[in-house]
């Protein structure tokens, strides 16, 4: 399985990596799913918008215990794998559906955020941009985050009931076209539109590796599945040395 993904990867020249929760569980971030998920231990609800707008101060003490300790996270060694596969400048980007910002802390440089980011905030009044931090501060004196202009800050997050940005999603999309190889690691492509992409990329003559511990909703047409435990896959990868 390994030496068919190196051999993949060896011949191609526009390789596109789209990442899902299984990536940063290793740092210490649950997945929504999971059997330890977020959804165990809370509703769904939490992350629709609808909910956050009629129970903002709920939503924020779920802020307090999960989304501001994820902006404290380190990347793992499958956030490095994936920077240092984009080192051989065969990596047109990363699209992940992660928030946690993980990937550029490994050292990644084109990320696609099509979710959004826990590390960035805006009013939704007057869309002044916050920082984790400064929402952090504001939290220990009040249970609201809000603008001096007296407007509620969110975050800057993609909430259910919310389309995906624009940009984000297009260039997404845009990378899919162009990639004559896919590596999807660890997500269970089940939400769309993500999981929409590695169509895009098989329709237009592209290769598809997954890389997922359990089964995904396109195992049925990828050119290589590797079922695995994500960490030590890329353990094996980064000692290998020199095979990218």
């Amino acid at each position: 399985m390994i030496e068919r993904f190196r051999e993949l990867f060896s011949v191609s020249s526009k390789i596109v990596i789209l990442t899902g929760a299984g990536v940063s569980t290793d740092s210490g971030i649950p997945d929504f799913r999971g059997p330890d998920g977020l959804y165990k231990k809370y509703s769904q609800n939490i992350f629709d918008i609808q909910f956050f707008k009629k129970n903002t101060e709920a939503f924020y003490k779920f802020a307090r215990e999960c989304l501001i300790p994820m902006a404290k996270a380190q990347s793992n060694v499958i956030h490095r794998l994936i920077a240092k596969m984009e080192t051989t400048g065969k990596v047109l980007g990363v699209i992940t559906q992660n928030i946690d910002g993980l990937h550029q802390k490994a050292g990644s440089k084109n990320v696609i955020e099509i979710h959004g980011s826990v590390n960035r905030y805006y009013c939704m009044s007057c869309h002044r941009n916050f920082t984790v931090n400064h929402v952090s501060q504001m939290l220990e004196e009040t249970s609201i985050p809000t603008c001096p202009c007296g407007g509620v800050i969110r975050p800057d997050i993609v909430f259910f009931g919310e389309p995906l940005g624009e940009r984000e999603i297009r260039e997404a999309q845009e990378l899919s076209v162009v990639a004559d190889l896919m590596i999807v690691f660890g997500s269970s492509l089940v939400v769309y539109p993500a999981a929409y992409l590695p169509v895009l990329t098989l329709r237009n003559g592209g290769k598809l590796i997954i890389v997922n511990k359990g089964e995904t909703g396109l195992d049925d047409i990828a050119d290589l599945k590797i079922d695995t435990n994500l960490s030590e896959f890329s353990k094996k990868m980064m000692s290998a040395g020199g095979i990218f």
